[in-house]
């Protein structure tokens, strides 16, 4: 995201921040290498190996890209023989300016150029800071070193040398490009780029209390990482502290890197326990004592979800919500006096989400804001003061995501989608509000197009992809939405999906009575529609995610590779899924996770069942991961009629364990809504298990806890209810770590499908 006079929202990767706890190196494996193509592809066999082992399969991107602020061409990050480097292409010439080469890249006495995983300009564009050696901590990569190179002299030197290598996050630029202020070990550091001297701003960090960054939960809920603002003068720094005592500690265990067991605790504040103190400061970059606002409100009833200074000002813009999450108050607090006033306070009867489309306008008079208080989510203008707002966008539609906000041409671009829920399309409406919103994306790129536009809106990335067509990045000219430039068209990858001869993923929608639901559908080769074929069924079901999307996705080679095992394989997006349906449609479920987006589904699958001959109606079945994972259980507890065999991974069995910032948005308080919680966790049904249930699980998971797993074994012991069930040791959430774990966890689904819902043999 790059702020200026313009604010536009790209598809650039950022430097993303933290969480506390012991770093590891990264575990996320890189794509594995493309092999030869071997016999049973020129056979056009499509194998569980070649997808998760072989790479030949993988879709290439391009970048990262970061316009430059002139607007007239941007920087990317690309490989050469020698090792990386950072070129400029211009725009309107598409001529390649290589900036930093692969030598400027080298430190003194290193012999290989440094491995950049991400970089960022200064204001000027006259300094970089690159972000190397990269660790991962829980999720993300957020931990590793900074260097800044000087690209007039060709300095390139290491922050942060006094402290702990790897140890560095979230570094930036002052405004003045002059010094980096960054977080290590939970206190905020300024280092003088010219000096090298470094001025360790707090120094209460560690343990129970993070400068800077935050606990897990707000990483995880509210996309909170990077904990600290320099102010628009430079001379100050606003940041976050979060004090974890008193949060519950969760203890996942290792069992499997030593002879003895490692606890992991993790602070994890679960529904209806105590939430960690948040609370924002502010301090002089210089050093000195911190001056902490005085919210209203009791910290651990409340989320500092959202604070930046209003440009060229001494004024922070905070968002607090409370608890409930279901109102959003705007502060605006002054750095100099302290003193705080609520311009805005936005309400939901059910709950909020945090939207970052807030853009200051008119010389900082006006600023923009997101909410759902017509029905649908929509762009609104609103004073300094908050007593004016005018609504921007208009119609029965959502605003899904804003892309670029262009004062001077007076247009806001975004994307959305009014005729068809599964696509996405770029549009523009006038800042004034008045007109009509304006189709940009042509109406042939009929699926999901992403765009990453220059600050003055006249140049974007395109990338335009569907459920059978791998991504098409190309540089175009906007308005008009003239194709410039192809920068990757995947067309090898391409070629060879096509060659396999897949039936392409089919939409099509079910009426369930109240309500039509967006659905897919892929059929075995050579499909057959006077035989019968087991229908499975993927889903997720929760507000979250969303599963009937017309993009790539990879090419779902998974569920096409077990329509060529011959099943028929759907899914179903049922009501409080996240799509650009309306406000009423995504509030529908609150109160009531796992019930009514349960039902939804098991009427849309009984409804296909009866109206589908060529669907074996004695052979269905039901899978998801997650939010997934926990729909599935519900679906084969309390729908047994309709689903004969279930696999359920990563799911959350009693919603009383998962974390209380995602539980609590949805379901409200556990004070308030104890019967929902119950009614609403799968493990209250476990006795009406019928059929074949596989249960999977990474014993590593720090999001939905081993424990969730266990304690439904436990009651599914109880009843004498027999199952499946595979643990993954020290596997996360979405347990692809350490070697083959990705090819081993989908042969043994698949090898349960075919024990459970394949046609016996004699």
């Amino acid at each position: 995201m790059m702020k200026c006079k313009t604010y536009c929202l790209g598809a650039a990767i950022t430097l993303l921040p933290l969480l506390l706890a012991t770093a590891v190196k990264a575990q996320v494996p890189e794509a594995p290498p493309q092999k030869e193509v071997g016999e049973h592809i020129r056979h056009n066999d499509l194998t569980l190996e070649d997808i998760y082992n072989s790479g030949i399969y993988n879709q290439k991107g391009f970048g990262p890209v970061r316009w430059l602020n002139t607007n007239d061409g941007y920087s990317a990050l690309e490989k050469s023989a020698a090792g990386n480097e950072i070129v400029k292409y211009e725009a309107a010439t598409g001529q390649r300016i290589v900036l930093v080469a692969a030598q400027q890249l080298t430190p003194a006495g290193w012999q290989h150029p440094l491995e950049v995983a991400s970089y960022a300009w200064s204001a000027d564009n006259r300094k970089m800071l690159l972000f190397t050696n990269t660790f991962r901590v829980w999720r993300y990569n957020t931990r590793g070193d900074y260097w800044v190179l000087n690209l007039a002299t060709g300095q390139l030197q290491q922050l942060g040398k006094n402290l702990d290598a790897g140890s560095l996050m979230f570094a930036k630029f002052s405004p003045d490009g002059g010094r980096v202020a960054y977080v290590s070990h939970q206190n905020i550091f300024v280092e003088d780029i010219a000096t090298q001297h470094i001025t360790q701003l707090t120094t209460d960090g560690g343990n129970n209390i993070i400068n800077g960054t935050f606990d897990w939960v707000y990483e995880e809920e509210l996309d909170c990482r990077d904990g600290f603002r320099w102010s628009p003068d430079g001379q100050f720094i606003a940041y976050w502290q979060t004090d974890t005592e008193g949060t519950g500690v969760f203890y996942m265990i290792n069992n499997i890197d030593s002879i003895y067991s490692q606890p992991i605790p993790l602070p994890y504040p679960k529904v209806g326990t105590r939430l960690s103190a948040v609370k924002i400061g502010v301090i002089p970059a210089a050093g000195g004592a911190t001056k902490w606002l005085d919210i209203p409100g009791a910290p651990r009833d409340h989320y500092l979800a959202r604070m930046d200074f209003i440009p060229a000002s001494s004024t922070l813009m905070i968002q607090q919500l409370n608890r409930k999450q279901n109102a959003n108050k705007v502060w605006m607090a002054d750095m100099l006096t302290m003193k705080l006033t609520n311009i805005l306070t936005d309400t939901d009867s059910a709950f909020l989400d945090l939207h970052d489309d807030i853009q200051w306008l008119d010389h900082n008079r006006y600023f923009t804001w997101s909410s759902e208080q017509d029905g649908w989510q929509h762009l609104y203008k609103v004073s300094r003061d908050g007593k004016q707002k005018a609504l921007i966008t208009k119609g029965n539609f959502d605003v899904v995501q804003v892309n670029c906000i262009d004062e001077k041409g007076g247009y806001v671009y975004y994307i959305a989608s009014p005729f068809n829920y599964t696509q996405r399309f770029l549009y523009r409406s006038r800042l004034d509000g008045k007109g009509s919103a304006e189709r940009i994306t042509p109406s042939s790129l009929r699926g999901q197009s992403s765009y990453q536009m220059s600050g003055n809106a006249r140049w974007a990335i395109h990338t335009y992809q569907d459920a059978n067509t791998p991504p098409r990045i190309s540089l175009v000219h906007l308005p008009d939405h003239q194709e410039w430039k192809v920068l990757e068209d995947n067309h090898t990858l391409k070629e060879r999906y096509a060659g396999l001869g897949l039936s392409p993923k089919k939409f099509f929608q079910v009426n369930i009575g109240e309500v039509v639901l967006d659905a897919w559908m892929i059929t075995p080769k050579n499909f057959d529609s006077t035989k019968k074929y087991p229908l499975l069924f993927y889903v997720y079901g929760e507000p979250a995610a969303s599963t009937v999307q017309d993009n790539w996705g990879g090419g779902d080679l998974w569920h096409q590779y077990l329509a060529q095992q011959g099943y028929v394989v759907m899914s179903i997006d049922s009501r409080g899924t996240k799509t650009p349906r309306g406000r009423a449609w995504r509030k529908s479920v609150y109160g009531q996770i796992g019930l009514l987006s349960a039902d939804d589904q098991a009427m849309a699958a009984a409804k296909i069942r009866d109206s589908l001959s060529y669907i074996d109606p004695h052979k269905i079945g039901i899978w998801g991961w997650s939010g997934g994972g926990q729909m599935t259980l519900h679906c084969m507890f309390r729908h047994s009629d309709i689903y004969t065999t279930g696999i359920a991974v990563s799911f959350v069995s009693d919603q009383r364990l998962y974390d209380a910032t995602y539980q609590e948005r949805y379901m409200g308080l556990l004070s308030e809504n104890k019967e929902g919680y119950i009614k609403g966790s799968p493990i209250t049904y476990a006795n009406g298990l019928q059929g074949n249930l596989m249960i999977i699980h990474g014993t590593g998971d720090d999001n939905v806890h081993y424990q969730s797993f266990e304690l439904l074994v436990n009651r599914l012991i109880k009843y004498n209810k027999l199952f499946a069930m595979m643990s993954y040791p020290m596997r996360s959430h979405g347990i692809y770590e350490r070697e083959n774990t990705s090819l081993h966890l989908r042969e043994t689904m698949e090898k349960f499908w075919k024990q459970n819902l394949q046609e016996k043999k004699d």
